[in-house]
C-alpha cells in the first residue's frame, strides 16, 4: 500500500488500490441461477482494503448500488482526480475503518464494470451476450459474492453493508446465509420494490428499448442506444434527489441566460443538469446492464422468497445484528419501508438499531458525507467486533 492520500476531515484515503478479478464456474461446473439456467465461466471484479486478521474475523463486505462498481475507496493512481464512490466512509479512521477491518467490495453479476454481464463475451459465440445473457436476481448476485468469499477463505463475515440495491444484497445475505453473517447495515433500502419504484424502472427500460440503436440488445458492433440510456438515467436521477434538494440547488434559475429561449434548449439549470447526468452516464455504463440490474431489483422480494409473504417469517431465520438507516427525504425507499423491516426484526427478538437521519438530499444521501452515519457505523461495527468470539 502506498502512502495515504489526504482526502477529507474524517480520515485519510486508503491510497492507491488495485482492481482484482476472480474467475469461477468453468464448464461443466457452471453456476445454476435462480431461473434454472446455467452461467459460466464467470468473472467477478473486486477490491480489498485493509488486512484480514489471522482469525479472519474482521471482514466487512460492502455492496454498491445500481450503477456503482467495485471501486469503493482509494485511487487507481496518485493523480486520479476522483476516489472510489464511498471514499468518505471506507478508509483509516472512517466509518468503516480499514485500520481495523478487511473490506471487500465486488462488482455485481450482470454489471458492466468488470464482472460478467450482458456486454461480456459469450464463450459459445465469441460475441457479446446481449439479450442471450440470462436474467439474474439479487440472489444470484449474492451467490457469486459467496463464491468470492469462499475463494478468499472467509467463512464468517463481520458485517455486510450497502445502500439501495446494495441494501437488498445485505438483506439477501442475511436470509440466504444466516450462519455466515454476524451483522448487517442496510441503508436506504427495502424488502421489496413498491409499485412506484417498479414504475420508474420500467419507464427507464422502455426508453432504452425504444431507442432505434438498441437493436434488441445487439448494438455492440455499431451505434449504442445512448439517447435511450441517457433518458433512463435522467429519470432515475430524479428519484435519487428530493423536491427540497432540487429547490435548494436549482430552483427555477436559468442556465447561462437572462430570459427564456422560446425553443427546446435547456433553459433551466435543472434541465441542463439532467442532460449532463445523462450524457456522463452513457460514457461509462452499458444499456443492457441497466435493463438487467433494474429487473433484478424489481424481482427482489424477501417476503416472498423467504417468508411466504410475511416479513416476520422472512427474518425469522436470520441471525445478524442489524443497524437499519433511512432518510427523511428519501421518497424512492421512504422511511415506512425501513420501519416495516425493523418491526419484523423486533418481532423475532433480534438485536436491531434504527435511525432515520434528517437529510434534505433524497435517496442519494447515504452516498454523501454525514457525521451521524459515520459515527453510528463506526460504533456499531466496534460493538459487533468486540462481541465476536
Amino acid at each position: 500500500m502506498s502512502e495515504y492520500i489526504e482526502h477529507d476531515i474524517d480520515g485519510v484515503s486508503v491510497g492507491v488500490v488495485e482492481k482484482k478479478f476472480f474467475n469461477f464456474a468453468e464448464p461443466p461446473n457452471q453456476m445454476v441461477l435462480e431461473n434454472g439456467k446455467k452461467l459460466g465461466p464467470i468473472t467477478i471484479a473486486y477490491e480489498t482494503y485493509g488486512r484480514l486478521d489471522p482469525e479472519k474475523r474482521n471482514a466487512v463486505l460492502v455492496f454498491h448500488a445500481l450503477s456503482g462498481d467495485s471501486h469503493a475507496a482509494g485511487y487507481y493512481d496518485p493523480d486520479d482526480p476522483k476516489p472510489g464512490w464511498w471514499d468518505i466512509m471506507v478508509g483509516p479512521g472512517k466509518g468503516i475503518d480499514t485500520d481495523k477491518y478487511f473490506v471487500v467490495c465486488s462488482n455485481i453479476l450482470g454489471s458492466c464494470m468488470g464482472s460478467t454481464g450482458p456486454c461480456s463475451i459469450n464463450p459459445e459465440t465469441g460475441m457479446p451476450y446481449g439479450l442471450h445473457f440470462p436474467v439474474v436476481t439479487i440472489g444470484d448476485m449474492v451467490e457469486a459474492q459467496k463464491e468470492l468469499m469462499d475463494h478468499l477463505g472467509i467463512e464468517k463475515i463481520l458485517s455486510v453493508v450497502g445502500g439501495s440495491i446494495g441494501g437488498m444484497q445485505v438483506l439477501e445475505w442475511c436470509a440466504r446465509y444466516p450462519d455466515r453473517v454476524r451483522s448487517a447495515i442496510p441503508l436506504a433500502t427495502t424488502t421489496r420494490h413498491s409499485a412506484l419504484a417498479i414504475a420508474f424502472n420500467e419507464v427507464g427500460r422502455q426508453s432504452i428499448m425504444a431507442d432505434p440503436n438498441w437493436n434488441n440488445g445487439d448494438y455492440y458492433a455499431g451505434e449504442k442506444p445512448n439517447l435511450g440510456l441517457a433518458v433512463a438515467r435522467m429519470i432515475g436521477h430524479i428519484t435519487y434527489l428530493s423536491d427540497e434538494s432540487m429547490r435548494l440547488k436549482f430552483g427555477r434559475r436559468l442556465q447561462d441566460k437572462s430570459d427564456f429561449s422560446f425553443n427546446f434548449d435547456a433553459d433551466f439549470q435543472i434541465e441542463s443538469y439532467l442532460r449532463y447526468q445523462g450524457k456522463k452516464f452513457v460514457d461509462r455504463f452499458d444499456a443492457n446492464s441497466f435493463l438487467y440490474i433494474t429487473k433484478a431489483a424489481d424481482y427482489f422480494d424477501l417476503r416472498k422468497q423467504y417468508g411466504n409473504g410475511s416479513s416476520v417469517e422472512a427474518f425469522s431465520k436470520t441471525k445478524a445484528k442489524y443497524l437499519v438507516v433511512s432518510y427523511t427525504s428519501d421518497w424512492l425507499y421512504p422511511t415506512y419501508q425501513s420501519r416495516s423491516m425493523v418491526k419484523a426484526m423486533k418481532k423475532n427478538g433480534m438485536d436491531v438499531s434504527f435511525c432515520e437521519i434528517e437529510a434534505e438530499w433524497g435517496h442519494d444521501a447515504f452516498l454523501l458525507p454525514n457525521r451521524t452515519l459515520n459515527s453510528m457505523m463506526k460504533g456499531f461495527l466496534e460493538r459487533v467486533y468486540n462481541e465476536t468470539e
